[in-house]
């Protein structure tokens, strides 16, 4: 709409860089317009390219799985690419937020989908736990098994602080040193992706993948690569204290 001089009117969703300026495009390009519900934060920018990627990498286990002769291990694979499905989805709803409103739904979906995440990845883990205590395995002593590791655990301290720091701000000594530490959270969230993804490609290299599941490493790499194009470029600088 054009204002009375002539000139186009500037949408609020693309007000100032210092708002919601993503880490590549413009100003907006990866922001929640006011009028539109959070359900279009999934695939806003290049959000779309993010949930290519995903999806791929979640179809690529799920068919592996379920081509190949079934047991109780093969629940692990399937609970664990569900759990990272989970957790790019709370990413990528949260992202675009800026509004005090959109910022709490936003926040309260994430939330959800992300504690869906950790108990699908926990069952997971429970599972393989179980498998090797019964036949006897060796417990992490595999990359795979040494970066899942140390994967969920970081989740967890992740998941307790962004829950506590939110919903408990008085833990921290009140909101605004609770609001102080966001920004590692945020920052942190993305390294557990990475995690995820460089987890899911040592799988690749595991005895049981080689000669059941054949899922290839390139697969891997390149379903983990088009999701990170996707969640990238729609980072807003001043959430990680960058700007």
């Amino acid at each position: 709409m054009a204002s009375a001089t002539g000139i186009p009117d500037q949408n609020p969703a693309s007000r100032g860089s210092d708002e919601n300026e993503p880490l590549l495009g413009e100003p907006g390009d990866a922001s929640q317009r006011s009028e539109k519900g959070i359900q279009f934060n999934f695939i806003i920018g290049t959000a779309v390219i993010a949930q290519a990627g995903i999806w791929i990498l979640t179809a690529i286990v799920w068919a592996a799985v379920f081509t190949a002769p079934i047991s109780l291990f093969s629940t692990h694979p399937l609970l664990n690419s569900a759990g990272v499905l989970l957790t790019t989805q709370a990413i990528l709803v949260l992202q675009p937020t800026h509004l005090p409103k959109q910022k709490k739904q936003g926040t309260n979906i994430h939330a959800v989908l992300n504690m869906t995440s950790i108990l699908s990845l926990i069952a997971g883990l429970v599972i393989i736990e179980y498998n090797k205590i019964s036949h006897g395995g060796i417990h992490f002593v595999s990359v795979h098994a040494i970066l899942g590791l140390i994967t969920y655990i970081l989740l967890i301290i992740q998941a307790l602080v962004g829950i506590t720091q939110y919903y408990t701000p008085s833990l921290y000594g009140g909101l605004n040193k609770a609001k102080a530490i966001w920004k590692y959270h945020r920052m942190s969230g993305y390294i557990i992706l990475l995690l995820f993804f460089a987890t899911i490609s040592a799988a690749t290299q595991t005895d049981f993948n080689k000669n059941v599941l054949h899922i290839q490493l390139w697969a891997v790499i390149v379903a983990s690569i088009l999701t990170l194009i996707g969640i990238v470029p729609r980072i807003q600088m001043q959430k990680l204290g960058l700007k």
